[in-house]
């Protein structure tokens, strides 16, 4: 038997980020996030690129077009969304995680899906560097991890 593990050796990696703008409160830190650990884990500046889209919605839409131009190991995906009175929240987080997955098995690339989806605004600032970590860092290992993993599988 072999077993495979993808490893955090980021150091020959390519990595795209694509972050939400809505919600910046959050999104930023999450954002900081990522990029701390691509760099703690060995991804220089000059191998990762940063993509800024207005909402979570629009997520899938910038992953389909850098997954498809090619050049990237993966794509980290950074958003928030907060529940609100009315089911939109429902629409854009279904949607988002629904694009974000289709991208993934259309171009048998990893991207990491890095969007909180929040009842309340506390929840989210916690998760965005607050008492319950940084989901960017964690949208980011998964990311280097599953990178490596996909190069040994060939």
């Amino acid at each position: 038997m072999v077993d495979y593990e993808g490893g955090l050796d980021g150091s020959d990696l390519r990595l795209a980020v694509v972050v939400s703008r809505f919600n910046e409160i959050v999104t930023e830190p999450l954002l900081r996030g990522a990029l701390a650990t691509a760099r703690d884990l060995g991804v220089g500046d000059e191998a990762l690129d940063v993509f800024r889209v207005p909402g979570a919605f629009e997520l899938p839409q910038a992953a389909r077009r850098l997954a498809g131009a090619g050049g990237y190991d993966a794509i980290v995906c950074l958003g928030a969304v907060v529940r609100g009175e009315t089911p939109h929240f429902d629409y854009v987080c279904n949607e988002a995680s629904r694009g974000l997955t289709m991208v993934s098995q259309e171009f048998n690339l990893p991207v990491a899906f890095g969007v909180l989806t929040c009842d309340t605004m506390a929840q989210a600032r916690a998760r965005s560097g607050g008492s319950a970590g940084n989901k960017g860092d964690e949208a980011m290992r998964a990311a280097l991890e599953m990178a490596n993993l996909f190069r040994k599988i060939g």
